[in-house]
This record gives C-alpha cells, structure tokens and sequence, in this order.
C-alpha cells in the first residue's frame, strides 16, 4: 500500500474507533493534512480530549500527526451580565 493509501486507512480506522468509543464528540474532524494527519475540533471537557488523544496515539502510531482539539464550555454564566 502507498503513503497515501495507509494514511487515509488509519485516518478512517481512528475515526471509526471515535465513532464506536463512549466519548464520541461531534465536533471533532481527522484528516489528512499533507504526509500527516490532523485530528482537530471542540470537545466538551478536558476529560474528553485526553481520552481521544489517547486513542489518536494508539491508532496512529507511526503516522506523523498533530491535534488541535479546544475544550469548549458551554456552562451558563454563573452571574447576571450587567449591561451600560
């Protein structure tokens, strides 16, 4: 199989695993960027990203690659906004 061709088997073999796992976030993208793979997007908590960084290096492992991956919170605020 080519560069090519592994990269894009192990990109769509991470994110069937995403899809599988208890952590799946909708908001989390895995593509081919170049020779690499980018695993990029917003997760709920901390707890969350770990867990799909973690399964990113287990599935990736020997592919170069790099992760943004932004907690977003989407808690209400917890004080009134004061307005001028």
């Amino acid at each position: 199989m080519n560069a090519g061709g592994h990269i894009e088997y192990v990109i769509q073999h991470l994110r069937d695993r995403l899809a599988r796992e208890d952590i799946s976030e909708l908001g989390v993208r895995v593509e081919t960027r170049g020779p690499a793979a980018h695993v990029w997007g917003s997760v709920t908590s901390t707890d969350r990203r770990a867990a799909i960084l973690r399964i990113a290096q287990e599935e990736l492992a020997g592919v170069p690659w790099h992760a943004d991956l932004r907690v977003s919170c989407h808690n209400p605020p917890d004080h009134p906004e004061e307005l001028s």
